[in-house]
């Protein structure tokens, strides 16, 4: 934790020295286990089914394989970014970029879900055209290729499974492959029903069908990268909450100018202005903040200003955290 003492013991007021206490890196709500594997074998495994997708779709005219295949091309590069964006998340500060580049994780997040949303549109398009003219459909290889589909992406999404909580990289990337297993199995039992009955509409139906999963597991991902990017509050901090746990420390009278924001999709930050009962810095009083914060909210990246007097009273006080 970092603290600005600001107190007025006349009628000016004096900058104390730049403490800290209970802060330090080794704190820090660091990313998962490193899901390099993960992301290697993921790329792997869907840029095989991918080719083998298409060339099954053009085979077999089928729009519903071809989708597919499109979406999990898109899988393919956003699992690329995901891992580019993890990677220089993790590079060290510099003098230019203070925070490192810890906001690659965010912008990869975003990147991805706005491709997949741009993506659903041209789908959608072609399916809605081919409802004037249905083409005749390869049901056995539409179920064949699908069922594999199931596999690949399941075991996809299950790589991904222990990270889901903790990373929006690694969220979206399970979201997606989970996603693509249940439309390929839709795929399936369309391929059934259309061998059944040869309703060869349940092609596109099932294309439109395709893009609706698509945009709801991606809509939300692209909603939250982007309040991340923006600096909102994270979604599970209550910032009146935040306010009155500081409030609630023994020896704060006061507490102001609070901001809660994401550091990366891992860690959260916090800054504030808390009007101290006493007018010399207290450590412990950082100590105890700082304990507050992460138990109750897990937030462990804090700079605090701690300010007594005339200058609490001037919130354009300079000095500001």
């Amino acid at each position: 934790m970092h603290a600005h003492d600001h107190h007025t013991p006349h009628a000016g007021h004096a900058h104390a020295g730049h403490a800290h206490a209970g802060h330090g890196h080794a704190a820090h709500a660091h990313a998962p286990a490193d899901f390099g594997r993960a992301f290697a074998i993921g790329i792997g495994l869907n840029a095989a089914f991918v080719a083998i997708e298409a060339g099954y779709g053009i085979a077999a005219d089928s729009l519903a394989l071809l989708a597919d295949a499109g979406h999990n091309l898109g899988d393919v590069f956003g699992l690329a970014l995901a891992w580019f964006g993890a990677w220089l998340g993790r590079r060290a500060a510099t003098r230019t970029r203070s925070y490192g580049w810890r906001k690659a994780t965010i912008l990869a997040a975003f990147i991805n879900a706005a491709t997949l949303l741009v993506l659903c549109g041209g789908l959608a398009w072609e399916a809605l055209e081919r409802f004037a003219q249905p083409p005749s459909v390869a049901a056995t290889t539409v179920v064949v290729v699908a069922a594999v589909g199931i596999v690949v992406n399941g075991v996809t999404a299950w790589l991904f499974a222990g990270g889901r909580e903790h990373d929006l990289n690694l969220r979206g990337a399970f979201l997606h492959m989970a996603a693509d297993a249940l439309v390929s199995l839709g795929v399936v039992l369309a391929g059934l029903a259309i061998a059944w009955t040869g309703a060869t509409w349940l092609d596109p139906a099932l294309s439109l069908a395709i893009v609706a999963v698509i945009v709801w597991s991606t809509w939300d991902l692209a909603r939250e990268s982007l309040d991340m990017l923006l600096d909102s509050v994270p979604r599970h901090i209550d910032l009146a909450a935040v306010e009155r746990a500081i409030a609630a420390v023994d020896g704060v009278a006061a507490v102001h100018h609070v901001h809660v924001w994401r550091l990366s999709t891992t860690e959260v930050a916090l800054t504030a202005h808390v009007v101290q009962t006493r007018p010399q810095l207290d450590g412990d009083l950082l100590v105890r903040i700082g304990t507050a914060l992460r138990e109750g909210f897990g937030i462990r990246h804090c700079t605090l200003q701690m300010e007594h007097g005339a200058c609490a009273a001037d919130e354009t006080c300079d000095g500001g955290a």
